[in-house]
């Protein structure tokens, strides 16, 4: 079916990735049906007018991903609405960053809530829909992170291989019904997840500057400059979320960032053990923290 007749879900579409795919689809592909789901109303319904004027058709649904009975009525306004919904993109999470240590249980759950249990729920949610309409796309958005671990970065790594661990399983199970799974890593992008990691670390570890791990946390808020070489935009980045939306059938898992095949392979097939944790202790200030911990001991 051409993209242009079809309906399409997407969380966090509000800013970012979200927005862009949005927009993206709206110019590529007048009278497209599209779902716009995200916690800001406002910010929904900016992106909704400027899709408007290239002929979508747009449902916009604020939404909380954190809240399951939110989520549930997500579903049924979308099923209402349109009586089907042909592609679910979870774009919806954020990263909490942080030395695990320091992390409150809180920050966990609230962590997972989004990133996985969210998408999981909205998942389950369509399924049944998509089985009676006879087929449909699930593209979960993860992230290199959802490969390879790193240092300040556990719970959001642990969320993000959760999310691949279940579209892997969901996959499978789907496959009879027409529904096909997707997975598609990026690496750094251009829009306020950045921002939003810092924020939401000092807010968890506010006195950061005097723990053992201040090292580490110094260097995490220069990532964003250290990485920026290797930045995606967020309109690269819906390009390559449409490319999939577009395919006949679409691949297991998507590699999206500069040079990431090959980080990946070198990280997760080559190197040893030793040699991948010196890299991102060095990488993150980790070593830095065991000099300071030796020193003052």
């Amino acid at each position: 079916m051409n993209l242009s007749a079809q309906v399409i879900l997407i969380t966090g579409a509000s800013a970012g990735i979200g927005a862009a795919l949005a927009l993206s689809l709206a110019e590529s592909f007048p009278g497209i049906r599209l779902i716009l789901a995200a916690r800001n109303r406002d910010k929904l319904d900016d992106i909704a007018s400027k899709c408007r004027q290239y002929e979508a058709e747009v449902l916009v649904v604020p939404t909380d991903l954190s809240q399951g009975e939110q989520i549930q009525a997500l579903a049924q306004i979308a099923q209402d609405k349109f009586s089907r919904v042909d592609a679910l993109v979870n774009n919806a999470g954020y990263g909490q960053m942080g030395p695990l240590e320091l992390l409150s249980l809180e920050d966990g759950k609230a962590q997972f809530a989004v990133n996985f249990h969210g998408a999981l729920a909205l998942t389950q949610a369509l399924i049944p829909l998509m089985r009676e309409q006879g087929g449909g796309k699930i593209i979960n958005i993860s992230s290199i992170g959802g490969r390879i671990p790193f240092p300040a970065g556990g719970l959001y790594s642990a969320s993000k291989f959760a999310l691949e661990a279940a579209s892997d399983v969901l996959r499978m199970e789907l496959a009879a019904f027409g529904i096909k799974v997707s997975v598609i890593e990026f690496g750094p992008v251009a829009t306020e997840f950045f921002a939003v990691a810092k924020a939401k670390a000092r807010v968890s570890i506010p006195d950061g500057e005097k723990t053992i791990y201040q090292p580490a946390l110094a260097k995490l808020a220069q990532i964003e400059q250290q990485t920026a070489s290797l930045c995606w935009s967020a309109q690269r980045a819906a390009q390559e979320i449409v490319k999939v939306l577009s395919s006949k059938n679409p691949k297991p898992r998507y590699i999206a960032a500069t040079g990431g095949t090959t980080l990946i392979f070198l990280m997760t097939k080559v190197l040893p053990t030793w040699a991948v944790d010196l890299f991102w202790k060095r990488f993150y200030g980790i070593d830095l923290v065991a000099q300071k911990w030796r020193q003052d001991k």
